[in-house]
């Protein structure tokens, strides 16, 4: 076992876990995160994505102990208090997610595209969530999502 510290949506935790245990344990398992999903395993999927240092990093194989002296965000951590970031609002308000599964995963991504490019062209968009898979087919109202968000911005 190893002890580590990572912050964790602006707290600091201290974890004592097997050096190589990947990150999505840690934050499902020990810190209650349960927003972030685990899908394939082998990051295929996006399911697992999180935020590392305001970038998307996938967190199903990378051990968590990688991520000492990073700041972490999790679906959790985006939102202050009880009010939804607009891009979490616009999420709802286009009904851009189906059964969710994904949705944590599309969410952190179209963010980290957000943090570098906040007025992204279709194209940019679709690069951005080139790595994350939905079954359910509501990728198309993810796209008109971002569009909707960021059509001022530009």
């Amino acid at each position: 076992m190893a002890k580590f510290s990572l912050t964790v949506n602006g707290q600091s935790h201290s974890i004592e876990a097997d050096a190589d245990t990947p990150l999505i344990y840690i934050l499902r398992n020990q810190l209650n995160l349960t927003g972030t999903k685990l899908g394939c395993g082998l990051e295929q999927c996006g399911a697992c994505a999180v935020l590392v240092d305001g970038k998307r990093t996938l967190s199903c194989t990378r051990a968590a102990s990688e991520f000492e002296g990073e700041e972490i965000v999790t679906i959790e951590g985006l939102a202050a208090s009880d009010r939804l970031t607009p891009l979490q609002q616009v999420f709802v308000e286009e009904n851009a997610a189906q059964c969710g599964y994904c949705s944590a995963g599309m969410v952190i991504s179209c963010q980290a595209l957000l943090n570098e490019n906040p007025a992204p062209t279709r194209e940019e968009i679709n690069e951005a969530l080139n790595d994350n898979l939905c079954r359910c087919g509501s990728h198309g109202r993810l796209l008109e999502a971002i569009e909707k968000l960021t059509r001022n911005k530009s």
